[in-house]
């Protein structure tokens, strides 16, 4: 067992090629007895532009610690970095092509597992789905939530409420001095988003899905158990190799219908639909979204978070994180699915003990009282939108799920900012070839 010796570069002849691969690993400072150990590769999303993952080289490390503690030999490779703030025009146009980096390095190179790096809006899906199509023994590792920010006694997200006091400025209701104010405490650790939006609900599903170690979600990044939770995450690779277990093995239909229903559970973000879907398609596995709209219906809403709620992604994880919810949710799940731990979904759970202050259940609510019967995730159909469009109704003022009026229509976000002023009444804004 050890990628060196396979999938090894073409010359024509394979024992040459082998021969030549040795010679050019001493470089690395391995020795032959190195040649015969599981190679790791850990697919790094590392960047310096991508603000949400620049604290990942103390990650990186501790992974590698973790690889050679178990015996393995961890080879670090770089692929597409994609910030959602800091990508032109949005990160979503290069989702796919980071997905095929990642596919693409996994099989190219001589590896005999991997560890998937990520942790913003469009990272997390990509290495899945790439993940999914190469399909060697994998685990993810995210760079975690940032830390809450907070301004005059009020707790911030980012990104709600970058939007939300933008809005306010245009208003008129905020200065520029106190904008400022705000600005600076909007972003106040590493970390990806905070708030129940794409990365942190795109972290939540993979762990629901067994790709990820449980509790591994929530935590935020600079919180000390996540360097700690990295090691293990290189120590499990090693596991996973020997014991041959491939994304294919994890992520079956049953998978994906525990991640839709802790989707449901947590309101998290619509993208989450267009991106298992996507995930599911390397795979073969078909998901309509009749099925995302059948779960809904008989999945509990449990999770206080922004934008649905009044918590962020710090208070999930000390209300018991992801584990939590799946616990409320045991009966409803497919115990028997695979994980990266090697345990199933139900063996997993059966370890595991929520937090039992008070406080914690105003986040996570218990199954007998939970905070709406059905799920935080709508499908739609109609004349608008024959083939079914996506709504959040849990992020949803009450009086806007009702609604007749007049509507207008923008062409494009561009459009909407420069027009927006003019409208003064109550209408029902949509835009048109909104890519998010």
């Amino acid at each position: 067992m050890s990628g060196w010796n396979d999938n090894a570069t073409s010359y024509g002849d394979p024992e040459f090629s082998v021969f030549l691969r040795r010679a050019f690993a001493r470089h690395l400072g391995f020795d032959d007895i190195d040649f015969r150990k599981p190679v790791i590769g850990i697919c790094n999303t590392y960047s310096e532009v991508n603000r949400c993952h620049t604290h990942f080289p103390p990650l990186v490390e501790a992974v590698k610690r973790g690889v050679l503690m178990t015996g393995g030999i961890p080879l670090e490779f770089p692929t597409i970095s994609l910030g959602e703030v800091f990508t032109s025009p949005t990160a979503m146009l290069y989702r796919n092509l980071a997905a095929l980096d990642t596919e693409e390095m996994i099989r190219a190179q001589p590896l005999d597992g991997v560890v998937l790096v990520g942790g913003c809006d469009k990272t997390t899906p990509a290495q899945l789905m790439g993940a999914a199509s190469a399909d060697i023994p994998s685990i993810l590792l995210t760079g975690g939530p940032m830390l809450n920010g907070e301004y005059e006694g009020r707790t911030l997200g980012a990104c709600t409420d970058c939007r939300f006091y933008w809005q306010e400025y245009r208003a008129g209701r905020v200065d520029v001095q106190e904008l400022e104010e705000i600005n600076q405490a909007l972003a106040a650790s590493a970390g990806h988003c905070m708030v129940m939006g794409s990365a942190s609900t795109m972290a939540t599903v993979a762990e629901a899905m067994g790709m990820m170690l449980p509790g591994a979600a929530a935590l935020p990044a600079p919180d000390n158990r996540r360097l700690r939770l990295a090691e293990e995450t290189g120590r499990q690779i090693v596991s996973l190799v020997q014991a041959g277990l491939r994304p294919s093995q994890i992520l079956t239909y049953e998978a994906f219908v525990n991640a839709i229903r802790v989707l449901q559970a947590v309101g998290g973000s619509t993208n989450a639909v267009i991106h298992l879907v996507a995930i599911a398609g390397r795979l073969g596995i078909d998901l309509p979204l009749s099925l995302f709209d059948e779960l809904g219906r008989e999945t509990p809403f449990l999770a206080n978070l922004r934008p649905a709620g009044r918590f962020q992604m710090e208070d999930f994880a000390k209300a018991g994180g992801v584990p939590a919810v799946m616990k409320e949710l045991e009966d409803l799940l497919h115990r028997d699915c695979i994980t990266v731990t090697q345990h199933t979904v139900g063996e997993n759970l059966a370890g595991f003990h929520r937090p039992q202050h008070e406080k914690y259940r105003e986040i996570i609510a218990v199954r007998s009282h939970p905070l709406a019967e059905n799920g935080g995730i709508a499908i739609l159909t109609g004349n608008l939108a024959p083939n079914g469009a996506v709504i959040k109704p849990k992020a949803a003022a009450p009086q806007l799920l009702t609604h007749t009026g007049r509507a207008v229509v923008f062409d494009s976000v561009e459009d909407m900012e420069a027009r927006i002023d003019e409208v003064k009444t109550t209408y029902i804004i949509s835009i048109e070839y909104c890519i998010i």
